[in-house]
């Protein structure tokens, strides 16, 4: 049975740092891309990062700078480093595998494989 879990979030204020992490079971990242996902309220859900075949890290271009996507040697748990968060950066983040466009309605999404549940991260001014 394939799952993912999210772990990490929180709240912090703007300026700081935050690491989610996301552990899966059923699969690895030899087998399946996978991606962080965020979704605010009101917004569209946004593809953040993205870890490809062999650990290739990539970044959707709204996204680069302040977000960094790595995994660890057991190719079952991925992270998202955020640094230098802002207000704008809340949200709920979720990973996924099989990941599909850099833009899609909501958060999970049918057109993307499988989910975790999401952690909610809150950046305050």
């Amino acid at each position: 049975e394939v799952q993912l879990v999210e772990s990490g979030g929180g709240s912090v204020q703007a300026g700081g740092s935050l690491r989610v992490s996301c552990t899966v079971s059923g699969f690895t990242f030899d087998d399946a891309d996978v991606a962080w996902y965020r979704q605010a309220p009101g917004n569209k859900c946004e593809m953040v990062a993205e870890l490809r075949g062999h650990g290739h890290a990539w970044y959707p271009n709204s996204m680069k700078g302040r977000f960094t996507i790595s995994q660890d040697n057991t190719k079952t748990t991925m992270y998202l480093q955020m640094n230098n968060l802002k207000p704008e950066d809340t949200a709920v983040y979720y990973c996924a595998s099989h990941p599909g466009d850099e833009l899609i309605e909501a958060c999970p999404s049918e057109d993307v494989g499988d989910w975790g549940q999401g952690t909610q991260v809150t950046v305050s001014s």
